[in-house]
């Protein structure tokens, strides 16, 4: 039996309440890797052309934490 024709078998005894997590695992393991990869260069070249001349501010991890209400 191929891993394949495993994979199938095995699906007769995952709960329905759990086909969710295995679409979505299928979905992420069969995505275009192509478009992803494009769409995070995208997302750094938005990054890198933003005129905000505060985008590169740092933030200390305390005052995050006490501006959250968890320090």
């Amino acid at each position: 039996m191929s891993e394949k024709e495993k994979v199938i078998a095995m699906l007769d005894s995952v709960p329905d309440y759990k086909m969710g997590y295995v679409l979505a695992y299928v979905q992420g393991i069969t995505a275009d890797e192509e478009a992803d990869d494009a769409f995070c260069q995208q997302m750094v070249e938005n990054y890198e052309n933003d005129p905000d001349p505060e985008k590169s501010r740092g933030y200390p991890l305390e005052d995050c934490k006490r501006e959250w209400g968890l320090a």
